[in-house]
């Protein structure tokens, strides 16, 4: 959560501030704010709202300096109000601190700092940071940064500026992602890379209790303790023109339409469809670990928790191995039965998730082999794991996840074969069937896409309701919750996604002829029982939205509103259903006028526990 940007060259730094936190946003949009060194003076600009609000406040306003730090917000401790808004300030106002994370004992250090004379302006947690380098400041920043970390307990990313030492940026991270950027006699800090993409894609990622001094002559990394640590230079492929909105109205719409994309590159250059056989590179150093493994945990959170329930299908189905499925929020609270014979998959669109790394670092405690399914290159999850499959889809700045999502059912479904011809359990021949499947994908999601005006004529019937219920089965069921998920991000209307078998367990109290009920039906082995959920929906009065197998000429006269998708295998509908879910829920929100992209109350990656 929150966004951090900072920059130290030749440049002006406002119009390079404002442009990172623009990119930022998707981190958090209660507030805003910016400081740099102007004429040997600190000047600082706090805003509530979005960053627009801050550009309005610098608008006229002609400044030449050349190093600064900008934040945008995502309330933990304080409301969002100016006051609140970053950067905070020591009791001189001449040492300004941006932050990301939680202080855990901001309490009982804003009670000591205030006994010691220090005076808070904020409801913030962060503020204490600035009063304890404050407190240590004797001429030398660096050591003040470092002693006053020493005191904090908790996470933390930050960007620190002191108008005593005009030349020079200190930031350090410890459980919050922070980014160095590379640039000819310029250096940039970040939380996200999408910040100084369009600057440089040279960067460094700063590890746990890490410190980084950026200053015209370059960066300085150490540890905590002051020692010097050696740094390889890290270079981003993304192109900056991913991360624009390339003429569509939202990033949302641009990331679904960008699916097939991200699927194809995914997939592309990790087997061979002669031989059948998948090549994950850095996965030879956990291959006897995955032999013997007797069964898989897989972590995850949000939407990369339904990839894991759908990947719960494919790989118990190709590896003959039982998986359980885990929130990362709970699953080292459960104590859970880890060890050599486990092996833990943790999947995370962002690779800085806290609570799927917590949940990483315990298995590893615990003696288990970890891997990691993550679409960010250098990331703190993929750093930490033992192999990693990344998954290609790009930078994904909508706050609802979607390409991301589609990436990870390809990497899930790719592992799935290889763990499963890993294990005897896949045959060469089997292997090449369910390749040319995967293969043709890609497509198949362009032919849904197609589809995209059915999805609009559909909202504009029921973006008015107020209540949605989402059923499917088997595989499928994991898209019932998901489908949900996204209405509820993005249109603020309530939704619930339950396996279609047991909505006579409870949901079907719902059922009158106002309630909306999406139903998951392609052919497969559940389609004779989802018929009968479909009859049970309509003898309550129940609207049925069915999203139903294109070659199914039964399904039409037993509901109400009917979407096809192209016959596949049925390991690989979800993948072809995650399309249709997300436009329905993309054209609600937007006739309903909500802000698609950056929903009330939620951000991008949940880096604070």
């Amino acid at each position: 959560m929150c966004g951090i940007v900072g920059y130290v060259g030749k440049q002006k730094v406002v119009p390079i501030l404002v442009d990172g936190l623009k990119r930022l946003e998707y981190r958090g949009y209660d507030s805003a704010g910016l400081a740099l060194l102007q004429d040997g003076e600190m000047v600082i600009y706090r805003s509530v709202g979005k960053i627009k609000e801050l550009e309005n406040l610098l608008w006229g306003k002609d400044h030449s300096g050349h190093i600064g730090v900008g934040h945008t917000r995502w309330a933990t401790h304080g409301r969002p109000t100016e006051e609140n808004a970053h950067p905070h300030t020591d009791c001189s106002g001449s040492l300004v601190v941006v932050h990301n994370g939680i202080i855990e004992t901001y309490l009982p250090l804003k009670e000591k700092l205030r006994q010691e004379g220090h005076h808070f302006k904020s409801d913030t947690d962060t503020e204490v940071i600035a009063h304890l380098i404050e407190k240590y400041l004797e001429g030398d920043l660096e050591g003040a940064v470092r002693r006053a970390l020493q005191e904090v307990v908790g996470a933390y990313a930050i960007g620190v500026l002191w108008k005593g030492d005009p030349q020079r940026i200190v930031g350090a991270r410890c459980g919050s992602p922070l980014v160095v950027g590379l640039g000819q006699g310029e250096f940039f800090l970040a939380s996200d890379i999408p910040a100084i993409l369009n600057h440089t894609r040279n960067v460094l990622f700063l590890d746990e209790e890490e410190m980084a001094v950026l200053s015209p002559e370059g960066v300085h990394v150490t540890n905590l303790q002051g020692e010097p640590v050696a740094k390889e230079v890290q270079k981003v492929l993304w192109s900056p023109i991913l991360a624009e909105k390339g003429g569509y109205k939202h990033f949302m719409l641009k990331e679904i339409y960008e699916q097939p994309r991200g699927v194809r590159d995914t997939i592309r250059g990790r087997f061979s469809e002669e031989t059948g056989r998948i090549y994950l590179e850095g996965m030879e150093a956990v291959e006897e670990d995955l032999r013997r493994a007797r069964r898989i945990y897989i972590v995850a959170c949000g939407t990369s928790w339904h990839a894991a329930l759908v990947g719960k299908f494919i790989l118990e189905e190709c590896s003959r191995i039982p998986v359980e499925v885990d929130y990362g929020s709970e699953f080292r609270y459960r104590d859970p039965l880890l060890g050599e014979e486990a092996l833990v998959l943790v999947i995370s669109q962002s690779g800085e998730t806290m609570d799927s790394l917590a949940a990483l670092r315990e298995s590893k405690r615990r003696g288990s082999k970890v891997l990691s399914i993550c679409n960010v290159v250098g990331s703190s999850i993929s750093r930490e794991s033992h192999a990693v499959i990344y998954t290609h889809a790009g930078p994904e700045i909508g706050v609802a996840s979607t390409k991301a999502f589609t990436s990870q059912l390809a990497a899930l479904y790719l592992f799935s074969l290889y763990l499963g011809q890993l294990r005897g359990q896949i045959s060469p021949d089997k292997a090449r069937a369910m390749l040319q499947d995967l293969v043709r994908a890609p497509q198949l999601l362009e032919q849904v896409l197609r589809q995209d005006e059915e999805l609009d004529r559909l909202s504009h019937l029921f973006y008015t309701k107020g209540d949605f219920l989402y059923l499917g089965r088997g595989i499928n069921y994991p898209l019932a919750l998901e489908g949900a998920l996204k209405l509820k991000e993005i249109s603020y209307i309530h939704a619930e996604g339950y396996p279609a078998g047991e909505m006579k367990h409870g949901p079907i109290a719902l059922i009158d002829e106002d309630m909306p009920v999406v139903v998951l039906a392609p052919k497969d082995k559940f389609y004779e029982k989802i018929l009968g959920n479909i009859q049970e929906v309509k003898a309550r009065d129940g609207i049925v939205i069915a999203f139903a197998s294109e070659d199914d000429e039964e399904i039409a006269d037993r509901v109400d509103h009917l979407f096809t998708i192209p016959k596949t295998s049925h390991l690989l509908t979800p993948l072809l259903l995650a399309i249709p879910m997300q436009l329905l829920a993309y054209y609600i929100a937007v006739r309903k006028g909500c802000d698609v992209d950056q929903p009330r109350n939620l951000a991008k990656s949940v880096t604070v526990e």
